[in-house]
Formats: C-alpha cells, sequence, structure tokens
C-alpha cells in the first residue's frame, strides 16, 4: 500500500512544475533579456543618428542573428559536453562586452562591431533552454519553456520604459541606454556565478557525439529526421514572417499612424503584457489539456490573422501626431549622437536617410491605433505559443544527450531566419510599401496552418 502510494506520489510531482529548480534561471534569463529590450525598440534611431538609411539599419538588424547562426549551434553542442553554466557565463560575457562597445560607439562601424560580438557569443536563450529541459519532465516541460517566453514578454513590457526613463534623464542620449542594458548584463553574469546551479551531470556530458555533430553535415541530417526536420523547418518559415514583423512594425506605425518612439513603446508594452499572459500561465494550461500538436495549430492560425489584420490597418495618423514634432525629433537623436563624439559634419538629417513617408496632419483621429492594438491581441498570442510550442516537441523527438544540440540547432534556424527577416521585410517595404510586408507574412503563415494540421501529429 506505501508502494502504491509513494508511486502515486511521485506521479503527481512530475505532472507539476517544480519552480524552486526554475526560478534561478528564469530571474536570470529576465535580467538579461532586460538588456536587450532596452536596447531593440531603440536600435534603428540610434543607427539614423549616425546617418544610417532604411538598408543600412536592415544590415544592423541582421548582424547580430548571422553571428548568432555561426555560434549557437557550436556553444549548444558544447554545452551537452562540458555542461550548461559555463558556457551560459561565455555567452553572457560576450553580451557585456557587446553593450558596453556600443555605449562607447561614435561612430556606424562601432555599432556594427558591438551587434557581431553579442552576436557570435549569444547562446543564452539556447542554453538556457537546455537547463529548463534538465530541470523539467516531459509533461511540465512546454510550461518550462513557456516560462522563458514570460520573461522574455516581462523583458518587453520594463525594457522599453527603462529605455525611455534613461533618455528623459540623459537628455535623448541614445549612449545612456546602451550602459544600462550592460548594467543588466553584468547583473545576470553575477546570478550565474553565484546562483545558478549546474544541470547536466558529468556522467551525462559528452555523449551526443559532439564533434560529429557540430559539423555542417551533421545538422542536415537532423534536418533530415521526419518529425524534426518538419519541425525545425516550420519554426524557421514562421520567424521569416514574425521577425520580419518585429523589424518592421515601427516603421509600419510610423508610416502609418505617425508614432514615435515613445508610441511604440505603448505597442511593446501591450504585446508584452499579453505574452507575459500566454507564457507565464494559460500555455501550461493548454499544453496539458490539449498538446503541442493543438497548440502550434492554435500559434500559427492566430498569428496570421494577427499579421493580415496588421496590414490593412486604416491609414490615420494619432490625434496627438505631429509631422513637424516627429521631424525635430529624428533630428535631435541626430545631434545627441554628435555630441557624443560622432564627426557631426557628416551628417544628415535621419529624416532624410530612412525611406518612410511621414503622413501628413489631416486626417487624425482613433481609429487607427484602435485598429493595430485589436491586430497585436491575436499577433502576440501567436507569437506567444509557437515558439515554445514547438522547441518542446523537438526535445521529445531526440535523445537526452542530445537536447542541448538540438535546441542550439533550432536557435540556428532562428537566427538565420531573423537574418533574411528584415532583408526581404526591407524589400518588400521599399519596393511595394508598408502593407506587403505583413500581408505576405500573413499568408504564409496562413500556408503553413493547413500544412501543419496535416503533417504534425
Amino acid at each position: 500500500m506505501a508502494t502504491v502510494e509513494a508511486a502515486a506520489t511521485t506521479s503527481l510531482s512530475s505532472e507539476k512544475l517544480d519552480f524552486k529548480k526554475i526560478l534561478p534561471v528564469f530571474v536570470i534569463v529576465l535580467i538579461d533579456l532586460l538588456g536587450l529590450t532596452v536596447i531593440i525598440p531603440l536600435m534603428p534611431l540610434y543607427a539614423a543618428s549616425f546617418g544610417a538609411n532604411a538598408s543600412v539599419i536592415g544590415l544592423l538588424g541582421a548582424a547580430y542573428p548571422v553571428m548568432q547562426f555561426i555560434g549557437a549551434p557550436f556553444l549548444g553542442r558544447l554545452s551537452d559536453r562540458f555542461g550548461r553554466k559555463p558556457i551560459l557565463l561565455v555567452s553572457q560575457a560576450g553580451t557585456f562586452i557587446g553593450f558596453v562597445l556600443l555605449g562607447l560607439s561614435n561612430a556606424l562601424w562601432l555599432l556594427f562591431l558591438s551587434r557581431i560580438i553579442d552576436g557570435i557569443s549569444g547562446a543564452n536563450i539556447s542554453t538556457a533552454q537546455a537547463v529548463i529541459t534538465d530541470s523539467t519532465t516531459e509533461k511540465t516541460r512546454t510550461q518550462g519553456l513557456g516560462l522563458l517566453g514570460a520573461a522574455f514578454g516581462l523583458g518587453f513590457v520594463v525594457g522599453p520604459i527603462l529605455a525611455f526613463v534613461s533618455l528623459a534623464v540623459s537628455g535623448n542620449n541614445y549612449h545612456a541606454p546602451a550602459f544600462m542594458a550592460a548594467g543588466f548584463s553584468a547583473l545576470s553574469i553575477l546570478l550565474t556565478w553565484f546562483w545558478l546551479e549546474e544541470t547536466l551531470p558529468v556522467d551525462m556530458r559528452g555523449k551526443g557525439q559532439v564533434k560529429a555533430e557540430i559539423s555542417f553535415s551533421s545538422m542536415m541530417a537532423t534536418l533530415r529526421k521526419p518529425l524534426v526536420g518538419f519541425l525545425l523547418v516550420l519554426l524557421f518559415a514562421q520567424q521569416i514572417a514574425f521577425g520580419g514583423f518585429e523589424q518592421l512594425l515601427s516603421l509600419f506605425t510610423l508610416n502609418r499612424l505617425g508614432l514615435n518612439a515613445s508610441g511604440n513603446a505603448v505597442i511593446f508594452v501591450f504585446v508584452g503584457i499579453i505574452v507575459v499572459a500566454v507564457q507565464g500561465g494559460l500555455i501550461g494550461v493548454w499544453s496539458r489539456k490539449y498538446g503541442d500538436k493543438w497548440l502550434i495549430n492554435v500559434g500559427l492560425s492566430t498569428l496570421a490573422a494577427g499579421l493580415i489584420l496588421t496590414a490593412v490597418t486604416p491609414n490615420q495618423p494619432v490625434p496627438w501626431y505631429s509631422r513637424a514634432g516627429i521631424t525635430a525629433e529624428f533630428n535631435a537623436s541626430r545631434q545627441a549622437s554628435a555630441g557624443a563624439g560622432s564627426p557631426a559634419g557628416h551628417q544628415t538629417p535621419a529624416t532624410q536617410n530612412i525611406a518612410v513617408a511621414l503622413p501628413d496632419d489631416s486626417s487624425k483621429g482613433w481609429l487607427g491605433l484602435a485598429w493595430i492594438l485589436v491586430a497585436m491581441i491575436p499577433a502576440a498570442i501567436g507569437g506567444g505559443l509557437l515558439q515554445p510550442a514547438i522547441n518542446s516537441m523537438l526535445t521529445r523527438s531526440v535523445d537526452k544527450s542530445e537536447v542541448g544540440g538540438t535546441l542550439g540547432v533550432s536557435a540556428a534556424f532562428l537566427s538565420g531566419a531573423n537574418v533574411w527577416a528584415p532583408v526581404f521585410g526591407g524589400v518588400l517595404f521599399q519596393a511595394f510599401g508598408s502593407t506587403v510586408p505583413f500581408l505576405v507574412g500573413g499568408v504564409l503563415l496562413a500556408v503553413l496552418w493547413v500544412v501543419a494540421r496535416r503533417v504534425v501529429r
């Protein structure tokens, strides 16, 4: 009888997420992401202050993921061989150096260098995913991975607020948020060093045939596995659509609604709150009740709907919009960069370099803003569901000793998609207008939804 009760207790505990094991990595990732989310909303404007045009800004957006595409699989395999904690520390150190260099930048090439350094060492998230996988069971893994997404959502709520507080205090100096991001990165290193415990036992290390699996041919072999391969393709394709959405949203709202950096921060906060709700609670309930296949299908359909709704947002600037005010704000950012050491004589007004037409001051109203806020709801739900659900199904499809490497490959595919998303999206935006990138992404996801319903079992 006691044996039966003990077995029942063990079974029940395996169905509940152990938050004590997850809490350290959740806090560490949240602090790490605060640094990232302080920078993300401001990076296009930061580049514009050095005279970058829209094409150069797109290349800057691609610099980080292209380097992460190279570095993440190697660091993921190394985490299988040497443990999670040392590799996480190495990647965090690279992030810290990149942010410091970003804050010290007085030329455009230094912005590129800072993103390259951060990208090549950027295995933070994939290594953290491996830590979560080590600390969960198959029944709690989706919820555990979803909490990392919740950390990302919290970062997008708090990060933009902190960024604009630092801008207000520093008088619109874009170097200040970069140094704030470096401070968060340094804190994440300290927390990892003193708080996080190693989750991969010594006797489990090096069993994934690291030397063979870090090769390009081995990555292709992983891609040829029927279910794993399709999931990786699905991850890549949905990120092409969603990555373009993330990169171009601020330019879209500037063109369609006349929203400046502060207005876009409100959009980021709104989306972040929804993602926190989905990944911090709802995804755990839904995964246990419906399974990962259901989550993938719902994620694809809602994200497709969100992108299509965004594409057809009415062209109506917000009531407080001023074309002259937007122009003055961009010029002020240029002057702040010049004052930080950039050669002002070689700068041109940012509004002349970004190939986005500003709306005129007529026909102001609330319809456009209300429309895009509604569109953000399905977009945020879909974006919150897809990556945790796909990665959870990936981890269930491989041996435990290969989990870190598989998640590293997953991160590399995401990085590859993030490289091409701003390039494709920028070309479509410039050639055909602001509607087309989002419409194309929505249609692509709708097609993937139809295919996934047949293929994912």
